[in-house]
């Protein structure tokens, strides 16, 4: 049986992390993305999640993120990188919808804008080594 929150796990765990949209249907991601947006209006809803071949970087305390959207994402990886207590030395590679590579410099305004998903949520995953190679 799988969690469905990854604090009970680390980078050695065993136990299979299911994906938020595996967890949640299409209908229940977009209720929440209702309710956070007439809560949050000028927050920008991200989910982060780790890479599913990862085997370095931890499993952060949670996955979903509002971010004021005019943080850059460099600003952003750099709230990531906090979180899961890795040093600058550590390589933290980010992807959006699993293919595409985010610009540091953009706003999270503007990458939520390129590539917000279907359910209005946009999809980040982190790795420590490149994630197309």
């Amino acid at each position: 049986m799988a969690p469905t929150n990854a604090n009970s796990q680390d980078s050695k765990s065993t136990v299979k992390y299911i994906p938020f949209k595996e967890r949640k249907s299409l209908t229940t991601r977009r209720a929440e993305l209702k309710g956070i947006r007439e809560k949050f209006p000028t927050k920008m809803p991200i989910i982060v999640e780790r890479y599913k071949k990862e085997k370095y970087l931890p499993f952060l305390d949670k996955t979903k993120y509002l971010v004021p959207q005019e943080l850059t994402m460099s600003q952003f990886a750099t709230i990531i990188r906090n979180r899961m207590c890795v040093g600058s030395a550590q390589a933290v590679y980010f992807t959006v919808n699993k293919r595409h590579i985010p610009n540091m410099s953009m706003t999270i305004s503007e990458i939520y804008r390129d590539h917000v998903d279907e359910d209005g949520f946009l999809y980040m995953t982190y790795a420590s080594q490149e994630m197309f190679g």
